[in-house]
């Protein structure tokens, strides 16, 4: 009990020379560096400019206190670092680099923007977007394309839908040696489908701790959902639930309609997305989290294992991030193990391949040894 009393006396001074004796370990001490870094003037701390570091503060001061002081010291922050003013000035916006950590930084801090700071906010984020866009949607339609039913043949196909392999062998016998070239007499294509092939939802945790996970899934959940051949639906959740789904064409504007924060209900939901799925054997479900559950964590877990027996694809992203090793609840995995649900983490890279192997129904077991990611809560079957 005393112990406890000096180590929130040493928290409240701030500082090794405070009287107090009290060194501080784990917890403690990270609360003491996201103190430090706002209040402590006389050091050389604070947040400077690097938006990778922002970030981490914004996640680790959402973690260890109450939404209520979150927001006092997301305000103080503005005031007392010049955020306001870096984003006020017209050379910041000429010259800022596109960058996750920073998007991800300003969706956490709108709630307590001012109304002038915010449409240049808007603006920082959709250059991080647009060049995020540039980079991962051509590799995410490829993937996509690339996996969809091509067991319906097409005699009359369009350019798009060309199976030049088919067309290839099956002309063979048309070589023209004068030109080097063959003239193809049977054009084989694919099939058209109207309806879409593959039903895919993602279901974000959007808590402090995956802000660039949110990012990049916001931005791979507009580009599926321009795609024809799959319908994508998007949900966010802390303990409320936002289904974005009908905002996806423009992925900043999902952004914006995310709060950043809050508690976490993943079998809320869980629930909400099982009302969008009406073909369990042809959904994809994609829970992005790092399945630390603030709700019924035993009736998550028996919705999720319902989910997987029903039909759907199930699989847990634990980050969708370029960060390295994410913190998870490392018994839900374990759990979710047993039925067959693999849980791992992937860089944004990694997951259009990912999406290319669940859409084909390849085990993701066999696709997460070939990308050398270890799965978490040990091996799973999981397709």
């Amino acid at each position: 009990m005393e112990s406890n009393r000096l180590e929130r006396w040493r928290l409240i001074l701030g500082g090794e020379q405070d009287g107090t004796g009290c060194k501080l370990q784990g917890e403690a001490l990270r609360m003491d560096k996201a103190l430090e870094a706002l209040y402590d003037s006389d050091r050389s701390g604070g947040l400077g400019s690097s938006a990778p570091k922002a970030a981490a503060w914004l996640g680790d001061i959402r973690k260890f206190f109450p939404s209520s002081v979150v927001k006092v010291m997301q305000r103080d922050a503005f005031e007392r670092l010049g955020m306001e003013r870096m984003l006020l000035e017209p050379e910041f916006m000429e010259n800022v680099e596109p960058n996750v950590h920073l998007a991800a930084t300003l969706i956490g801090l709108q709630s307590v923007m001012p109304n002038k700071v915010k449409d240049t906010a808007r603006v920082v984020v959709r250059k991080v977007v647009e060049d995020l866009e540039r980079k991962l949607s051509e590799p995410m339609r490829e993937a996509i394309t690339g996996s969809l039913n091509r067991a319906i043949r097409n005699n009359r196909p369009r350019h798009s839908e060309m199976d030049w392999n088919r067309t290839i062998r099956a002309n063979l016998k048309h070589y023209q040696h004068d030109y080097k070239s063959i003239i193809p007499e049977r054009k084989i294509g694919f099939g058209r489908k109207k309806s879409a092939l593959r039903d895919i939802v993602l279901c974000i945790d959007q808590s402090g701790s995956m802000g660039t996970s949110v990012v990049y899934s916001s931005i791979f959940g507009a580009v599926m959902a321009s795609i024809k051949s799959v319908n994508t639906s998007m949900v966010v959740f802390d303990t409320e639930i936002v289904d974005l789904t009908d905002q996806l064409s423009d992925p900043v504007e999902v952004l914006f309609g995310i709060q950043l924060g809050g508690g976490t209900d993943i079998n809320r939901a869980l629930a909400y997305c099982e009302t969008l799925i009406d073909r369990p054997e042809e959904t994809i479900l994609i829970l992005i989290s790092d399945l630390y559950e603030g709700g019924d964590e035993k009736a998550m877990i028996r919705r999720a294992a319902h989910l997987k027996a029903s039909g759907v694809q199930v699989v847990a992203l634990l980050a969708l991030n370029d960060d390295g090793q994410p913190s998870f609840d490392h018994r839900v995995a374990e759990a979710f193990s047993g039925f067959d649900i693999p849980s791992f983490a992937c860089t944004p890279d990694q997951f259009p391949d990912l999406m290319a192997a669940a859409l084909q129904r390849r085990p993701l077991s066999e696709w997460a040894a070939s990308q050398n990611i270890v799965l978490a809560g040990g091996p799973s079957k999981a397709n």
